[in-house]
């Protein structure tokens, strides 16, 4: 049953109509992702769903006393509020009716007063209120300006979560959201029990939470069942289609030109039906709105830097009693397309700092490469200036910029990333997030390079947009730091991670591993595998000994019947002595695999030798397994 619904919408702004004639429905109990290139009017079309603007033209129908709450991009809270307070603001009409009732007016309607608390479940507000800073792990004695982005976006939910919704809209819920956090939100969202449509571009979001997939494309939107791996499918075949008839379209067209000319030379008449065909032709190809543009990414790669892009060796850093890093090595080559993840706050900015060379480390040595040219992108966006113009933030004082060895005039290097020549002198301040996303990436592939350093560069930008730096940034031959939430984005992009793994007991701890966020999650689950198999067997032995040890010596009546420990043959006994050094080999022969793994130069000799090392390398995890667990059993003997 459809709760809420939109039918023949209408919005534009200036000559470009956002919304033309747009449909669709929302059914009870769905989770629709709703996605569409920046600009094309998610979040407007979001706001009128959420009751917040009204369309051009068009019908939204609301099922009668369906709640709706809207939970916007960047929240805005009252100076000096505490949690407590701001998430009491989701339940602000039922707080006003108790007071209202508890102080009422001789002209008051009790009743019908009472009848509304009731329905709003307003009597126990405060402990509604309670339970949802419990659940979502929220002190409301703390002021929220106090708290991190995530710990805010955090708050924002609650407010909306304690008033109920039946339908949940949410505007780029993930921004500025840890790993940890994210998968909350997903546990969290699948949960809910009532409606939802998000926007997002984290794929792997969208397809472990959406139901559905709206696309909202050239003006129309566009429903798909299922996750976004079964959108991709569909959305594929839909576009080769669609190209197909407009080439069958374009050569009709042509021909009937082409027929119209030669008509009025040979014959000097023309079919009437013929030329009505014509402009009815004509008229369908003005009113075709072709496929948005795509970015062009390109990046000029500078000279090469040296093999060693940095060397750090046992490096450690704090800040007073804060540790930041502890006994951290590796080397870093060039051409490895690093990923650091952690939690917002663990340090990744600052180890960026010591691997570059720009933070001096407390202990420990740093080597850095020789002809390192280093080209950043900030997550704050701090370099743009609100003020400078699209033009002046790209090239100051110029109208030419250099890209890979070509001379480009600005105003066809900004249409590069979709920005007319019409903008090229509005300021930065008029662009929305995304765009200045897209301004930025432009000022920093403006610019010679040879190291990468991306901060979040994901936020705000486009699916398309995103898949075309994930290819620009796979044959970038030279090296990337890669800060980022987005695990599809990750994993498709570096060769390798640095995590956080640090406790309370041991802070400041990082690792590296082969691979992207899938491949950390497996290894790091196989290694704690191994390690409680080795911890199981080691504490069982020693249990065994000990009870054996404090065991009192029988007498001859106490003797049991049980039979006695078979003692090992052997064979079993030869067996036993090898397994350590056999344990011990695979490991030496598998931390060999992860370094030639990790070396650029052995990804030269062929795609079929890399996967046999890879395979290989799979095949010594299982051996582990299998001998640790032999071990078990004849130590147990």
């Amino acid at each position: 049953m459809a709760v809420l619904s939109v039918s023949d919408l209408s919005l534009a702004f200036g000559h470009v109509a956002l919304l033309d004639h747009a449909a669709m429905a929302l059914e009870t109990g769905e989770r629709v992702g709703l996605i569409g290139r920046n600009g094309t009017g998610k979040s407007s079309l979001l706001r009128i769903l959420a009751g917040l603007e009204p369309p051009d033209d068009g019908l939204v129908q609301v099922q009668q006393g369906l709640r709706r709450v809207y939970v916007p991009q960047e929240a805005t809270f009252a100076a000096g509020a505490t949690v407590f307070n701001v998430v009491s603001e989701g339940v602000a009409e039922a707080r006003a009716l108790r007071d209202r009732f508890e102080q009422h007016a001789p002209d008051d309607d009790l009743d019908a007063l009472q009848t509304r608390i009731e329905l709003l479940d307003g009597w126990n507000w405060e402990t509604r209120v309670d339970q949802t800073l419990q659940r979502l792990q929220l002190d409301g004695a703390v002021r929220v300006d106090s708290l991190s982005g995530g710990m805010q976006k955090r708050v924002a939910l609650a407010q909306a979560l304690v008033a109920a919704p039946d339908v949940l809209l949410l505007d780029e819920p993930t921004n500025h959201l840890d790993l940890d956090a994210i998968a909350w939100l997903e546990e969290l969202l699948t949960g809910f029990r009532g409606s939802l449509i998000l926007i997002t571009h984290d794929r792997a979001f969208l397809d472990d939470v959406a139901t559905r997939i709206v696309e909202l494309d050239r003006g129309t939107l566009r429903s798909y069942p299922g996750n976004f791996a079964a959108y991709e499918a569909r959305k594929e075949q839909e576009l080769a289609d669609e190209a197909v008839m407009n080439a069958r379209a374009d050569k009709l067209l042509a021909q009937e030109e082409v027929w119209i000319r030669k008509g009025v030379e040979a014959r000097r008449t023309r079919s009437v039906s013929r030329i009505k065909r014509l402009e009815a032709l004509r008229s369908q190809r003005a009113a075709r709105r072709e496929s948005l543009g795509r970015v062009k990414l390109e990046v000029d790669g500078g000279q090469s830097s040296g093999k060693i892009v940095a060397e750090l060796q046992h490096v450690d850093k704090a800040y007073g009693d804060r540790v930041i890093v502890r006994d951290f090595s590796a080397t870093l080559l060039r051409g490895d397309k690093v990923g650091l993840i952690g939690p917002n706050g663990a340090g990744k900015t600052t180890l960026l700092k010591l691997i570059l060379g720009e933070v001096a480390s407390d202990r420990g040595t740093v080597r850095q490469g020789t002809r390192l040219q280093v080209a950043y992108f900030d997550q704050m966006r701090t370099v743009l200036n609100p003020d400078a113009t699209l033009a002046d933030t790209i090239s100051p004082g110029s109208e030419w910029v250099e890209v890979t060895g070509q001379r480009k005039h600005v105003m066809s290097y900004l249409g590069d990333f979709l920005f007319s020549p019409a903008r090229a002198n509005s300021p930065v301040k008029s662009l929305s997030g995304g765009e200045r996303n897209r301004l930025l990436l432009a000022r920093l592939f403006a610019r010679p390079a040879n190291v990468l350093v991306l901060d979040e560069p994901t936020n705000d930008l486009d699916i398309d947009t995103l898949e075309l730096l994930e290819q620009l940034l796979q044959d970038f031959p030279g090296t990337v730091f890669l800060v980022s939430h987005d695990r599809r984005f990750l994993d498709n992009v570096v060769t390798s991670t640095i995590v956080s793994e640090a406790t309370p007991d041991a802070p400041g701890r990082w690792r590296e591993y082969e691979g992207g966020v899938t491949d950390w999650l497996t290894q790091s689950q196989r290694a704690r595998a191994l390690q409680a198999q080795l911890t199981k067997s080691v504490i069982g032995a020693s249990d065994k000994r000990g009870a054996a040890q404090s065991k009192p010596t029988p007498t001859e009546s106490a003797i049991p019947t049980a039979p006695a420990r078979r003692k090992l043959s052997y064979k079993e006994q030869r067996e036993l002595q090898e397994l350590p050094g056999r344990i011990a080999a695979l490991e030496a022969e598998q931390k060999s695999l992860s370094d030639q793994l990790a070396d650029p130069a052995s990804y030269t000799s062929g795609s079929a030798r890399i996967r046999e090392m890879q395979e290989r390398y799979a095949q010594i995890d299982e051996e582990l397994l299998h001998a640790l667990e032999r071990w078990e059993v004849l130590d147990g003997k």
